[in-house]
């Protein structure tokens, strides 16, 4: 196990050296945001989930996965009758047929989006926001601006966070510019939070707890390893919470629904055509020769390329090539998608610390399709920067996938269950 803990202290230095390698001035090195963001992970991932008050109240909210699943159960139930959930009015031979992922589980989406903002209306969500902020200006030294748009991230998202600080977009540096893009690959959003715990509790208990800290704890690593690699001016001041209201409760949840609608829409399609595309292409590869006994799929491929840096993290070997062609899904497709296969796979096939590490280390939205969401959304929101957002945006896939890489290597490091 001590080796093992070497070998994500290995890849933790990989990935910094990385970095440095990539940086666009390798003589400014951010000594003091490197320094204080690193203590931050490791001072949150064991406040987090070693100190036993902090790990019970983590591990509570499971609690409100099971009782927004049930609250949405009953939205989809009324609307879709049995394909929603509601006793069928027929004989069922195979239960587990029944179950429709389009209108049982990803509602929840629909429903945390308008809860979302709501909350946000109340000026609940605002003070944790800018807690959030307020703490990584004052730990980083990094400006009002991104901190507010960093912090509010990981409670709405890539795109609507850069809302917040929308009459700041304009001034931002380039550096700083590069760590909001940056944040926004290696964290995931509030709003499908309780989908992936919902997803991922079978597999790995506790996990909505394990998917907030992910999020928080790459929140400072990503700031750190986007500093490193476009270092610059990073103090551009801003106000809490600039234009982004609502008119009253019932707008906010219409609003709020609106938008659920579309990232569930958006969902239920790009399954649909990435699942097609995959069985689309092991049956092209099935025409290839078969390889240690076995016909290659793009499952198999996605392991041997990805096998070295799931071992980075402290994946044992044995087990890397099953672990890096999840990393791949995540990075080639989404993290969503290789969500479902981590929980689907069987019991044998990851020890529970290499589950948890690739918990950690999946949980961001790094991948194509969301640099081109990215692109799309900040690009309209400051036209006159699209030229410089384009490679900001597609070198942050790099970034934030390292960033998320190292959160996962620090739950291997630390001695976390």
């Amino acid at each position: 196990m001590l080796l093992l803990h070497l070998q994500s202290a290995l890849g933790i230095l990989v990935i910094l050296t990385a970095a440095w390698v990539f940086s666009e001035d390798r003589r400014a090195f951010p000594v003091r945001t490197v320094a204080v963001g690193f203590a931050l992970q490791i001072g949150l991932a064991l406040l987090l989930l070693k100190v036993p008050f902090a790990r019970t109240l983590l591990f509570s909210l499971n609690g409100v996965v099971d009782a927004l699943a049930a609250a949405t159960k009953a939205g989809t139930s009324f609307v879709f009758g049995y394909v929603g959930g509601a006793p069928a009015p027929f004989a069922v031979a195979n239960p587990a047929g029944m179950t429709s992922f389009a209108f049982q589980i990803l509602p929840l989406v629909i429903v945390i989006s308008a809860l979302a903002a709501l909350l946000w209306h109340w000026k609940i969500l605002p003070i944790f926001v800018n807690g959030f902020a307020w703490g990584l200006r004052k730990t980083m030294g990094i400006g009002g601006a991104i901190g507010l748009g960093a912090a509010a991230t990981i409670f709405l998202g890539m795109i609507e966070a850069p809302l917040l600080i929308r009459p700041y977009l304009a001034k931002l540096s380039r550096s700083e510019m590069f760590m909001l893009f940056s944040v926004g690959l290696a964290t995931v959003a509030g709003t499908v939070f309780v989908l992936y715990a919902t997803i991922l509790e079978p597999a790995v208990p506790g996990a909505l707890g394990h998917i907030l800290v992910a999020s928080v704890l790459s929140l400072p690593g990503a700031i750190m390893i986007g500093r490193i690699m476009i270092p610059g001016d990073a103090q551009t001041t801003a106000e809490a919470a600039p234009g982004f209201t609502y008119r009253s409760s019932m707008d906010a949840i219409a609003r709020g629904t609106e938008d659920g609608l579309k990232l569930w829409l958006g969902i239920v399609a790009m399954l649909l055509v990435i699942v097609a595309l995959v069985a689309l292409a092991d049956i092209i590869l099935g025409h290839l020769p078969a390889v240690a006994g076995a016909p290659i799929t793009v499952e198999r491929v996605f392991g041997w390329i990805f096998a070295p840096v799931v071992w980075l993290f402290g994946i044992p070997w044995d087990k890397a090539a099953t672990a890096g062609s999840l990393m791949g899904e995540k990075t080639v497709l989404n993290e969503f998608v290789a969500y479902l296969k981590l929980a689907a796979l069987p019991a044998g096939a990851l020890d529970p610390r290499s589950r948890l590490i690739m918990l950690y280390a999946m949980c961001g939205f790094a991948n194509l399709g969301s640099v081109g969401i990215m692109i799309a959304g900040v690009g309209s929101l400051v036209p006159e920067r699209r030229d410089e957002i384009v490679p900001l945006a597609m070198r942050a896939l790099l970034s934030g996938t390292m960033a998320s890489g190292m959160t996962g290597a620090i739950i291997g490091l630390l001695p976390v269950s």
